[in-house]
């Protein structure tokens, strides 16, 4: 038995003892645990499978242990990862840090910013956000205005912040904020811009919620007004913020095609379904739900082994920004087909928002079935993927 075989029964031994049956089930909304200085848990089972994985390093299998990191090799990473899909084992912490600005400080951070940032990320301790749109920056991200201006005062040397970034997701929740800031105005449209981290604390920084229609909303917008940001929490070079944004993104792309693969447990299309279709013979008699429960299984096998090749290539370095748009757009738009179709398969019994009438599978089959639409949207809608790959991997005019 090779040392990986032998690794990935250590680690499927582990997890069925440590991970409760409770966290290997579908999640909802309502029971992510965000990474917080205002950590919060809903269960016991919550904390225990939390403090668990904290404790092995596994909330970054990969990240040097130095920083708070498994220190796993890529090959073994992934090995907890699909033991993890395998069985059903919940994500233990969501930390847009973790998942997002994490691996770009581990490129090209600091010592001293891994020790400030990705050590509390692994604690889970620290909640970020996203600053990049702006009222007039949104698809069109690099027309930013937001200003930060590099002063020398007997505080030491600093940013001066004034602007303001909109549709921040849970911008009143979060800690510290990783930003597109504009430093130098005289700059071509995609230069001038750099990349700059934010206590969300500091003074000058307001958050206001957005309501929506529907009277809630995780949107804020989030003003700046002469917030001083010391200058060690500038990412990379003065200037090359456009550069890591796009390495930044790749990564929310990966985070967001694999949401359904242990990010947030999904729903076995099969299991799901036969319990509404099949006749008193255990057959499915309608050829239309057969095919297309056929197509969902057949879509969601291709999908697995492309992410597997695509995975290999990033472990030999290869470039897979284009790939990874791919798998964003396909990934996302199958959970919604797949969603569909269980709705389809359920009739009413897929509507359940609440209630005794309908059984606790039911009721966060309707919540998946709804999300998986905010997917396609969430890090680069659809078209925004769609464009990416035009340009980028089909090399379209």
């Amino acid at each position: 038995m090779t040392e990986l075989e032998t690794f990935k029964q250590e680690v499927a031994a582990w997890l069925q003892e440590n991970c409760p049956a409770s966290m290997r089930r579908p999640i909802v909304s309502e029971e992510m645990v965000w990474g917080s200085s205002k950590l919060e848990f809903i269960s016991e089972d919550q904390k225990l499978w939390f403090e668990r994985m904290r404790d092995r390093g596994w909330f970054a299998p990969s990240w040097p242990k130095e920083y708070g990191g498994g220190g796993l090799s890529p090959k073994e990473a992934r090995i907890l990862e699909t033991e993890m899909a395998r069985l059903g084992c919940r994500q233990p912490q969501y930390n847009l840090g973790v998942w997002m600005l994490g691996p770009v400080l581990v490129e090209v951070g600091t010592h001293e910013q891994k020790l400030e940032h990705l050590v509390p990320m692994m604690r889970g301790k620290q909640r970020w956000c996203q600053g990049f749109s702006e009222p007039n920056a949104g698809s069109d991200l690099a027309s930013l205005k937001t200003s930060a201006k590099r002063v020398t005062d007997e505080q030491g040397e600093a940013y001066i912040v004034n602007g303001g970034k909109i549709w921040t997701s849970d911008g009143d929740k979060g800690d510290w904020m990783y930003a597109l800031v504009r430093t130098d105005s005289g700059a071509k449209k995609q230069e001038g811009i750099s990349f700059i981290l934010i206590d969300m604390k500091s003074p000058g920084v307001t958050v206001k919620p957005i309501e929506l229609i529907s009277g809630k909303s995780s949107f804020c917008q989030v003003f700046f007004d002469d917030v001083r940001v010391p200058v060690r929490q500038l990412v990379g070079k003065e200037g090359e913020g456009w550069a890591l944004a796009k390495k930044l993104l790749q990564h929310e792309r990966a985070a967001m095609s694999k949401f359904t693969e242990g990010g947030a447990p999904s729903h076995d299309a099969v299991k799901s379904a036969l319990p509404y279709i099949v006749d008193e013979q255990g057959q499915v008699n309608d050829a239309v739900l057969r095919d297309k429960l056929a197509s969902v299984l057949m879509d969601s096998q291709a999908f697995g082994l492309t992410h597997r090749r695509v995975t290999e290539k990033a472990l030999a370095r290869q470039d897979v920004s284009g790939p990874s748009s791919i798998m964003k757009l396909v990934q996302t738009e199958q959970e919604v087909s797949k969603y569909e179709l269980l709705e389809q398969a359920m009739g009413l019994r897929g509507l359940g928002w609440e209630g005794d009438d309908f059984s606790a599978d039911e009721l966060e089959v309707c919540r998946a079935w709804l999300r998986s639409k905010s997917y396609t949207i969430a890090g680069g809608s659809s078209e925004v993927q769609l464009n990416i790959i035009a340009k980028r991997v089909l090399e379209l005019p």
